[in-house]
């Protein structure tokens, strides 16, 4: 999946204007964690050290779409126990048969869902390997600071808790 997404093969939509904003069209992004590397299609959090308030707010929002990610993965393995583990198939049978889960699954989930179907969630299997994308360069950073300006905006921002 790097490397198509490196090498532009994933069929990505084109940029576009974060919701409500006038500012420059912002990239569609695989939202990925520590053992990433930045790059312009790839983000990941700010490193810890000397976080201010802009750089928090993005991590935030960052790991807050993760978590919903990590939750959809965790309720798709559970129900299709095959992606437990690496799917001993060619690489373009591999391919087609997740196009195939995912239709089974949306499917499933639009017309058979249990209601606590969800509070059976397992987490999805954690690798320690890391997974470089590409170099950080320019082009990542400018993309991270686009949203992290953004999740600091009036327009981008969540509404205060009182």
């Amino acid at each position: 999946m790097g490397r198509w997404l490196q090498s532009n093969q994933l069929d990505v939509p084109q940029p576009e204007n974060l919701p409500g904003s006038t500012g420059p069209p912002a990239l569609y992004v695989v939202v990925g964690d520590e053992g990433f590397a930045l790059s312009s299609q790839l983000m990941r959090t700010f490193p810890r050290r000397a976080l201010d308030a802009k750089r928090c707010t993005f991590n935030y929002h960052l790991k807050r779409a993760r978590r919903f990610v990590e939750c959809a993965f965790g309720i798709f393995t559970h129900k299709w126990r095959v992606f437990l583990s690496p799917i001993q198939l060619a690489p373009q049978n591999v391919n087609v048969v997740i196009k195939a889960y995912v239709v089974l699954h949306n499917y499933v989930r639009i017309y058979e869902a249990t209601p606590d179907e969800d509070a059976q969630v397992e987490s999805p299997p954690s690798g320690s390997d890391t997974i470089q994308l590409g170099r950080t360069g320019l082009a990542g950073l400018r993309v991270r600071e686009l949203f992290a300006d953004y999740f600091m905006s009036p327009i981008g921002s969540f509404p205060s808790h009182q």
